[in-house]
């Protein structure tokens, strides 16, 4: 069995898709060449549990994409797994570019400005369609930031710190 330290969460399903077995699944990443190039996804239930599935099929659908699971081929077999988060292992993903990271990479970092002032814990993420917003929270404050070039200035994961360079009037919101 798989530890639970190397999932990584990529979608949910939301229900099934057709009488014949598949699951609808809202994708956290937009991203389905990751599901594609696997060959196993695991389902962690409600509960916590986890376990491994051959995958039959994957295609792109609406908001996330049409998921068939080897020995699946009737609705009423797969109604239990509506809810259940789709993991990968973090070996089945590719290798992030240059300056890209995975949001469980992010989260619990420790968010300073580039003057030192230090804003609180990246607690959150959130797509907005042109670029992420990572949630900061302080003792006293949270914080909305956005993933751009023009604010980000330094991640730095072995750290676990991000230096940012806020633009006017972002930290007083």
């Amino acid at each position: 069995m798989a530890d639970q330290n190397e999932m990584v969460p990529v979608g949910k399903i939301v229900g099934t898709h057709g009488i014949k077995g598949l699951l609808k699944v809202f994708s956290y990443s937009g991203n389905i060449q990751s599901l594609q190039s696997a060959e196993t996804v695991f389902l962690r239930a409600k509960d916590g549990t986890l376990l491994e599935y051959a995958i039959k099929s994957v295609s792109a659908h609406t908001g996330g994409f049409i998921l068939g699971l080897d020995d699946f081929s009737d609705i009423n077999q797969v109604l239990s797994l509506s809810g259940s988060e789709l993991c990968l292992k973090l070996s089945q993903l590719p290798i992030p570019d240059e300056g890209e990271y995975y949001w469980r990479d992010l989260i619990g970092l420790t968010v300073r400005t580039d003057q030192g002032t230090e804003l609180g814990t990246l607690v959150d993420i959130f797509e907005t369609g042109s670029s992420d917003i990572y949630v900061v929270r302080g003792s006293s404050k949270e914080y909305l930031i956005p993933a751009i070039a023009d604010v980000i200035a330094l991640v730095d994961i072995p750290g676990k710190t991000m230096i940012i360079t806020p633009l006017d009037g972002l930290l007083d919101l």
